[in-house]
């Protein structure tokens, strides 16, 4: 089983999202493991085995009941410099990217999937997380955790989409609408996330982005005052954090969410049967 969760944009609540579905799996017996392609961050953690993932996998992990490993987080971009990426792969520092010396996506890529390949090898279930926005045109042909990895893998996908900011609808139908003819059929559901009020006033917006894309609505999340790790310039540092250290109190707030998620009514069991495809 798998299952890859793409967002309408960086922050849209991927990260988050992807956690709460290893809790709840997890909680079912079904042994997910977290796996991010490519991670574009300079909040890593450092693994049990040694290497440095980005800060989201380890949380994932955790969430999963599991301890962080490098294979959940292959490719970690850290940017260093006015035009200047280091690239680590495998945990390890691998090279600088620069304009004159661009990463051999190939080679990466490789990487990638013989990481993807032993986790699948040795867990039930694995949750993959997209990177930005999988819609970004000048990206595409370099992407690895997106459109990259649903040409390797054939993996089905869920869209989250950020109601916070607005123009939710245009953003699912607009990103869906933008990816590549040959990976489209596998965008399956999408989510409505950070909703302040009753859900049902979005009904017909609903049934329209489902007649427009033949995805189905997984469901509309509540906006939710929690904090998680953050990954990025576009992650909320507010919310509340409450707990003997950071892991239990991050670990009390994703277990609040899959509890909201589930009084929502998130479709969990959709979720899993998408996954199987």
């Amino acid at each position: 089983m798998r299952i890859l969760v793409l967002g309408t944009s960086s922050g849209a609540g991927k990260t988050t999202f992807c956690a709460m579905l290893c809790r709840r799996f997890s909680g079912q017996g079904l042994d997910p493991v977290p796996f991010k392609a490519s991670n574009l961050s300079l909040n890593s953690y450092a693994a049990q085995d040694g290497g440095e993932i980005g800060m989201g996998q380890a949380f994932q992990a955790w969430s999963a009941g599991l301890e962080p490993e490098t294979d959940m987080n292959p490719v970690l971009l850290k940017p260093s410099g006015p035009g200047v990426i280091q690239l680590v792969v495998n945990g390890k520092p691998f090279m600088d990217v620069t304009p004159d010396h661009p990463m051999d996506r190939d080679a990466v890529m490789a990487k990638v999937h013989e990481a993807y390949d032993r986790l699948e090898s040795s867990h039930g279930m694995v949750i993959c997380e997209g990177s930005g926005s999988p819609a970004e045109l000048n990206l595409m042909d370099r992407d690895l955790a997106n459109v990259g990895l649903m040409r390797e893998l054939g993996i089905p996908a869920i869209l989250v989409g950020d109601i916070e900011r607005g123009g939710v609808f245009a953003a699912i139908y607009g990103t869906w609408r933008l990816l590549p003819d040959d990976v489209r059929p596998q965008l399956k559901g999408f989510v409505i996330n950070r909703f302040r009020g009753d859900g049902s006033i979005l009904r017909s917006g609903i049934e329209r982005i489902e007649e427009l894309t033949g995805m189905k609505c997984l469901g509309v999340l509540p906006y939710m005052d929690l904090r998680f790790p953050e990954e990025d310039s576009l992650s909320h540092s507010s919310g509340r954090l409450e707990g003997a250290d950071a892991r239990s109190a991050f670990m009390s707030n994703i277990d609040e969410m899959v509890e909201a998620a589930e009084t929502a009514g998130l479709d969990f069991d959709s979720i899993l049967e998408m996954s199987k495809g």
